[in-house]
């Protein structure tokens, strides 16, 4: 009896090329059949030479494309993404207002090569789960939620009750405490990958995969819970296009999955509690007062601005007592971030612009926006004394090294890591010192007041984030944790939620203040700038607002704003940077 024909069998191509987001046909020779699925990587004829790419379809061939006309994929080159994680791309670029996919499959694709994956390695045991959290058990039985939690607690509890349920994912921004939450989880009889290194481990099957941001693409077989952790951390949002945020893009996941999503943070963000709605839990108001330092406040309302310095003499007392180990935070690099003359008490702005001026380290001006750069003159009079209205870490270092009696050093997102702050007792910087410094007896917070009132939505959350960040940094109020927080506002809801180890009351102020402005999580927003930005949002049809060289647009939901952004057509030789929930502003 004769063979039966095998039928044709194609293979739709998003190429890995920097800006072709198109897909191609190609025909999937025989030797291959066995080999690719929906997410390979294959290896393609494209403008005479071979290309990488991710196969994001397979099927017969189209009727409009006849399958003579088609050219073989050249070679399959290891295992991607699965077919549930290309669709789960495909959400996300719409969601986040982008017509690409690309940047979304190079975050689910492994760093290196994998050819082939092993057995699954699962050892779960029931005694393995005996330190599991109560809390976090009842919770995911709920479908999920929010956990609050104190800067000090330990997370590894919620974690095991993740994993008790079958395989879990744990999403960490820190990769420091990622590779020590991994550790203490082997400890205690857990089989664990660590993204990205251990991708193809994850892709065979462990009881916990953990990784940063990008962990949440990775393979999980029998996926039966997700955890991320300190869900309110910046750097779990995506900078380029399409500003995706890890949190989100979790949720989404696991509701895909029908597996529990739970959320922890010492401070939740608003996004996050809008979504849990009324499954969330917290420490008891005991246990939360004990898991926060003692937060000590400067009040400086009194103080003319003009003459006030930010050395105080209560910081002098701290930084002069030679057993304390002190990290001063003040997030202005170089040596003045805005200057006045003394003579005429103008503020120093740039000559071609008009924006205001900072000092470098070389002590010449250099405006924020063009960039021109200039002597230290004042333009109106032309007296070089000039007053350091807000001083930079260069200059802080030299006036604190005065009054420590000490060596001081700094720290910036520049400077270089020299694993913890450097031999100097006494560190002042950004809030990049909070992530270089290991260990402190006192973290001062020289102005607050430029985070509290800094023009974005987000800035309260933002600010509570850095007082939870240099809580963990001092430690809990029984090892005699220190917080200074200098500010002309001491009853900011920020400050008292520090002072009264209470996040809530910022999130409860912060969401009847979004709902009321119809800020996220409530409505939808995005900044567009770039070339072509303005020709670009007059075509969306989005209610938009001009924001400093870029446009501000928004709509009811993400729904509405996502999929309008991503169809929207851009214009000719345009250059755009559309970032959905803008992160800064």
């Amino acid at each position: 009896m004769p063979s039966l024909p095998v039928p044709v069998l194609t293979a739709t191509v998003l190429p890995d090329v920097s800006g072709l987001d198109k897909t191609f046909d190609y025909l999937v020779p025989d030797e291959l059949r066995s080999s690719v699925r929906v997410g390979s990587l294959v290896r393609v004829p494209l403008a005479g030479r071979r290309v990488g790419g991710w196969i994001t379809r397979l099927g017969p061939p189209a009727a409009e494309l006849p399958a003579d006309r088609l050219v073989p994929l050249a070679a399959w080159s290891g295992h991607g993404p699965d077919a549930a994680t290309i669709e789960l791309a495909e959400w996300v670029a719409a969601r986040w207002g982008s017509d690409r996919l690309r940047p979304l499959l190079v975050s689910a694709t492994p760093h290196r090569r994998v050819r082939s994956i092993g057995q699954p390695v699962r050892r779960r045991r029931p005694s393995d789960f005996r330190d599991a959290s109560d809390g976090a058990r009842r919770l995911m039985a709920d479908g999920g939620g929010v956990v609050r939690v104190t800067p000090s607690d330990d997370v590894v509890p919620i974690v095991l009750a993740a994993a008790e349920r079958g395989p879990a994912l744990v999403v960490h921004p820190g990769e420091p405490i990622r590779s020590l939450l991994a550790a203490r989880l082997r400890a205690a009889g857990l089989t664990v990958a660590v993204l990205p290194d251990d991708w193809a481990l994850a892709a065979a099957g462990t009881d916990v995969v953990v990784g940063g941001r990008a962990a949440v693409w990775a393979p999980v077989p029998d996926l039966a819970a997700v955890v991320v952790l300190d869900e309110h951390d910046d750097s779990l949002q995506e900078e380029r296009t399409p500003t995706w945020h890890a949190r989100d893009v979790a949720i989404e996941r696991a509701r895909r999955a029908d597996v529990p999503c739970v959320l922890v943070s010492p401070c939740p963000t608003v996004t996050a509690l809008a979504w849990s709605g009324s499954r969330w839990m917290r420490p008891t108001p005991e246990a939360e007062r004990a898991g926060w330092p003692s937060v000590e406040l400067v009040d400086r309302s009194d103080d003319e601005p003009w003459k006030r310095s930010l050395i105080t003499s209560e910081l002098v007392t701290v930084l002069r007592d030679p057993a304390l180990r002190v990290v001063c935070i003040h997030n202005t690099p170089g040596r003045a971030r805005l200057l006045a003359c003394r003579s005429c008490r103008a503020l120093l702005t740039c000559e071609r612009c008009e924006a205001s001026v900072q000092q470098a380290d070389d002590g010449t001006l250099v405006c924020r926006r063009c960039e021109q750069v200039r002597p230290p003159v004042c333009q109106r009079c032309g007296s070089s004394t000039l007053a350091n209205v807000r001083p930079g870490v260069s200059r802080l270092r030299e006036e604190l090294e005065v009054a420590a009696g000490r060596p001081v050093r700094a720290v910036t997102g520049t400077s270089p890591d020299s694993g913890d702050g450097g031999e100097a007792d006494v560190v002042v910087g950004t809030e990049a010192a909070l992530h270089r410094v290991r260990s402190a007896d006192v973290v001062a917070f020289l102005d607050l007041d430029a985070e509290l009132f800094a023009p974005r939505y987000r800035a309260a959350e933002q600010a509570l984030a850095l007082l939870v960040r240099a809580a963990r940094l001092v430690g809990p109020l029984e090892g005699g944790g220190r917080l200074i927080v200098q500010t002309s506002s001491p009853d900011h809801p920020v400050v008292q939620a520090a002072v009264a180890a209470d996040p809530g009351r910022v999130a409860r102020i912060e969401a009847a203040r979004r709902r009321e402005l119809s800020l996220p999580p409530f409505a939808a927003l995005a900044r567009v700038s770039g070339d072509g930005a303005a020709e670009f949002v007059a075509s969306s049809g989005l209610p938009a607002a001009q924001d400093g060289e870029g446009w501000l647009v928004r709509a009811a939901t993400w729904d509405d704003l996502g999929p309008v952004l991503a169809r929207t057509a851009r214009p000719k030789g345009s250059r755009l940077r559309v970032e959905v929930d803008p992160p800064r502003r």
